[in-house]
């Protein structure tokens, strides 16, 4: 294993479950109020577009950490729109900044 390639690997471990202390965080509290959707709807079509660009080049590990990475930024924004919908259908409406 080449030192270029260990560091390919973890970039890809960082980058794959970064979003996960923020999907626990969201779970835990019931709460979306501080959480920016264009902010996890930009990183979706980052990382979506990043493992179309693996594909077209072959690179099983790019196409792997992007489609990982996919899949817990797909949960993110399913926790967001459903406690969004909670909050809203509760009464509760954030104070806009």
């Amino acid at each position: 294993m080449t030192f270029w390639f260990f560091i390919g690997i973890v970039a890809a471990c960082l980058t794959m479950f970064g979003f996960v202390p923020q999907i626990v965080r969201m779970y835990r509290t019931k709460s979306v109020t501080d959480i920016s959707v264009v902010t996890l709807l930009q990183f979706t079509l980052g990382v979506t577009l990043w493992a179309v660009y693996g594909c077209s080049i072959g690179d099983p590990i790019l196409i792997g950490a992007n489609i990982v990475s996919l899949s817990t930024l797909v949960v993110a924004l399913g926790l967001y729109f459903h406690y969004q919908q909670m909050h809203r259908a509760s009464g509760f409406f954030p104070k806009e900044v």
